[in-house]
């Protein structure tokens, strides 16, 4: 018995110094690695409306992921209550699923879809990006304001008394240093997670949405175009579990180097890969959605959307309280393929 527990007990030793070792490797990581990583996984994406009014009519958009440059997608089962229909909102091109349905006498409603996903690390100083300039509307798009994204006033005042070395590519990792000490990593707090500049130029800490939020303001301020991007982060060791919510993280464009990411609360949390961070991300996430203040398809009654990660539900014409939705976010690493293609 006792060589048993003895056994059991190294076990379970080993299984930390494996995953400590994942973590430190996920640390130790710097943009010199030969070979770009990638990962591949199934992603499960559901949620359970709770509370509904007997025969109310419930409206459902959820963010589709799609692929991109670097990420490979691939629709596997959904299970809906009702047919669903996928659609492209006209500004930044994100899919969105959409069905409606009726209040069962429970009050509950289930949906969930699933996807294959290939995700490529971003090198976005080696030239892996997308080198096409951008048209003159996409560049008035991604240097025009926000609604909680201002190009005036208080986050300008963050910029007093610097010099600015010359080149987009050096402006842009002088506001990267800038964001980075003024924000630190805390959700201890209520406030944080709206990606109100102003809010966070007081505050100075928040989550992802709000370190990238100030970034972009920045950048955008100085003429540099730039976007948001938002979707699920999965932990660097391999297996299965779930997800417990979003991350994000901002591209600025340059023509020389095309979209290059930065992901600074991460640079907060690992200061190891502060260098890291500044043009790439690891393959360890799923994009769903860019921008800013969406206007769903078809139109939602209720306001545009902050950011687009998670389901929005309509009740009866009413903004279902996010309270009463229940996600189930999880994924499983799956075999890389041998040459993933593009959906």
């Amino acid at each position: 018995m006792r060589n048993i527990i003895l056994s059991k007990a190294l076990t379970v030793v080993g299984l930390v110094c494996v995953l400590a070792a994942t973590s430190v490797a996920e640390d130790n990581r710097t943009d010199q690695d030969d070979v770009p990583r990638t990962r591949s996984f199934q992603l499960d994406y559901g949620a359970t409306l709770t509370d509904l009014p007997v025969d109310a009519r419930v409206r459902v958009w959820l963010p589709v992921p799609q692929s991109n440059d670097h990420q490979d997608v691939r629709p596997l089962e959904s299970v809906l209550p009702s047919k669903g229909t996928v659609n492209i909102e006209p500004v930044y091109g994100n899919r969105i699923l959409h069905f409606e349905s009726q209040a069962a006498a429970s009050g509950r409603l289930s949906f969930s879809t699933s996807y294959q996903v290939h995700r490529r690390e971003v090198r976005g100083l080696d030239g892996e990006s997308d080198l096409r300039n951008l048209s003159a509307s996409e560049r008035e798009q991604f240097l025009a304001a926000n609604a909680k994204v201002p190009l005036e006033g208080k986050p300008l005042n963050l910029l007093e008394g610097i010099q600015f070395p010359r080149g987009p590519l050096a402006v842009a990792r002088t506001l990267y240093e800038r964001v980075d000490d003024h924000v630190r990593y805390d959700k201890s707090q209520p406030g944080y997670g709206n990606g109100d500049v102003l809010w966070v130029c007081d505050s100075r800490f928040g989550n992802c949405t709000d370190f990238h939020s100030l970034f972009i303001s920045l950048a955008r301020s100085k003429g540099i175009p730039a976007r948001f991007e938002i979707g699920l982060p999965l932990p660097p060791e391999r297996g299965k579990g779930t997800i417990g919510g979003y991350h994000c993280w901002a591209l600025f464009h340059t023509d020389d180097s095309g979209w290059v990411p930065v992901d600074i609360s991460e640079a907060d949390k690992h200061p190891g890969m502060k260098d890291y961070y500044f043009g790439n991300l690891t393959e360890n996430r799923v994009a769903f959605s860019v921008g800013r203040d969406i206007q769903l398809v078809p139109r939602q009654d209720g306001e545009p959307l902050n950011y687009f990660v998670y389901p929005y539900v309509e009740v009866d014409g009413k903004v279902w309280p996010r309270d009463r939705i229940k996600l189930s976010l999880s994924y499983s690493d799956t075999p890389e393929p041998t040459s993933p293609r593009r959906q």
